[in-house]
C-alpha cells in the first residue's frame, strides 16, 4: 500500500507516520526541504521523501505518483485574529484545496482530511451539563467562533467539492491533542508551563481533550472504515481548564495553579497584549481569540468515532503521566 501524509513532519503527522511505518506501510512524506525529521525517529529512515509543499500546486503530482492514499495532515494553526487570516487562508484552505484537485488528478483512492472541532464553529446550545456537541453541528457567521475554526471549515468545504467531483475522502475532527512533542509547540507550551510553574492561573472555560497517539490510530481507523464525505470527532474527555491543569500538575508532582482567572480580566489582559505586539511587532500568545476560547466551555461526543469506527480513547491521566514520563526521563 502506497500512503502519502502531508504534514508529517509536525506534532500529529509524525505520530501518524511512525504508526504507519510500524504496521508495515510503504509511506511517502511531503516535506519542505527546510523541514526537521525529528520527530519521525527511527520511521525517518523508512519513508520516502517528496520535497514539496501544500501551498505549492506544481509540487504535488510527483508526490502522489503511485499514490493509493493520501492522509492530509498539513496545516496551520494560527489564533492570532486578523493577522493570522492571510497565511490560514493560504495554507489551511488553499493549501487543501491543491491536494484535492492533485489527489484527483493521481486517481487516489482514499483521503482522509485532518480538521478540527474549530471546524464546528460555536453553534448556540442549551446551557446545561449534558449539551454535547456533534459532528451534525452547522457553522454559523457572526458568532464567537475564530479565524482558525473558519479556516478549517473552508478546508472542509473544499473536500466536499473534492468529494463531489469524484474524490472518495474522509473528514477527521480532533480536539485539543496532548502528547510528547518538540519543546514550545503546540500543547507542549502548556505542559512546559505547568511543569515549571510559570502559568500565571486558571481560565474560567474548558473543552475536549486526547491523546495524540490515539487521534493518529483514528486516522487510520477512519481510512479503514470511514463513510465517505462523513465527519468523525476524535476526542476523548470533556474537561475544564482547571482540572486539564490539576491533572498534569499530579503527574508532575507540581503544584497547580491556583487562581482563577476571570474572564473580563483575561479579555483585557488579551486587549493590552495585542497592542503591545502591534507596537513592537512582537506576536503575543495571548490574543483575544485565544482568551475567548479559553473563557468559552464546549463539550464534544465522540459517539459516532467510537460506534463507527471502533476507536477508543485513554482517559487524560494517562496522558499527563505519559507526558511525565517522556519529559522526567
Amino acid at each position: 500500500m502506497s500512503i502519502l501524509v502531508t504534514g508529517a513532519t509536525g506534532f500529529l503527522g509524525a505520530e501518524l507516520t511512525r504508526q504507519l511505518v510500524r504496521e508495515g506501510a510503504r509511506v511517502r512524506i511531503l516535506c519542505r526541504r527546510t523541514s526537521r525529521l525529528d520527530l519521525l525517529g527511527e520511521a525517518a529512515t523508512h519513508v520516502e521523501v517528496a520535497e514539496g509543499d501544500v501551498t505549492d500546486p506544481t509540487s504535488l503530482p510527483a508526490a502522489l505518483h503511485g499514490i493509493r492514499q493520501v492522509y492530509h495532515v498539513a496545516g496551520y494553526v494560527g489564533m492570532g485574529g486578523r493577522r493570522d487570516r492571510e497565511r490560514l487562508f493560504r495554507v489551511n484552505v488553499r493549501g487543501t484545496a491543491h491536494v484535492v484537485d492533485a489527489a484527483l488528478a493521481a486517481g487516489v483512492e482514499r483521503l482522509v482530511h485532518t480538521s478540527s472541532i474549530a471546524a464546528l464553529g460555536s453553534p448556540a446550545i442549551p446551557q446545561d451539563g449534558d449539551a454535547l456537541l456533534d459532528e451534525t453541528a452547522t457553522w454559523q457567521p457572526g458568532r464567537s467562533a475564530t479565524v482558525y475554526g473558519w479556516s478549517k471549515y473552508q478546508a472542509e468545504l473544499e473536500i466536499h467539492r473534492g468529494i463531489a467531483e469524484g474524490l472518495d475522502a474522509v473528514i477527521v475532527n480532533p480536539s485539543l491533542i496532548f502528547g510528547p512533542g518538540r519543546p514550545g509547540e503546540n500543547t507542549m507550551r502548556i505542559v512546559e508551563r505547568v511543569r515549571r510553574g510559570t502559568l500565571p492561573g486558571i481560565p474560567p472555560g474548558g473543552t475536549n481533550v486526547v491523546d495524540v497517539a490515539d487521534v493518529a490510530a483514528g486516522h487510520r481507523l477512519a481510512m479503514a472504515r470511514g463513510r465517505t464525505g462523513a465527519r468523525y470527532i476524535l476526542g476523548s474527555e470533556n474537561l475544564s481548564w482547571a482540572a486539564i491543569l490539576s491533572t498534569l500538575a499530579e503527574a508532575f508532582g507540581v503544584e497547580p495553579p491556583r487562581f482563577r482567572i476571570p474572564g473580563t480580566l483575561l479579555m483585557a489582559s488579551a486587549v493590552m497584549a495585542e497592542a503591545t505586539a502591534w507596537l513592537t511587532r512582537h506576536p503575543s500568545p495571548l490574543t483575544r481569540e485565544t482568551a475567548r476560547t479559553a473563557i468559552q466551555t464546549r463539550r464534544y461526543s465522540n459517539a459516532r468515532a467510537v460506534r463507527e469506527l471502533g476507536c477508543t480513547f485513554r482517559p487524560f491521566r494517562n496522558t499527563a503521566a505519559r507526558l511525565a514520563a517522556v519529559l522526567n526521563a
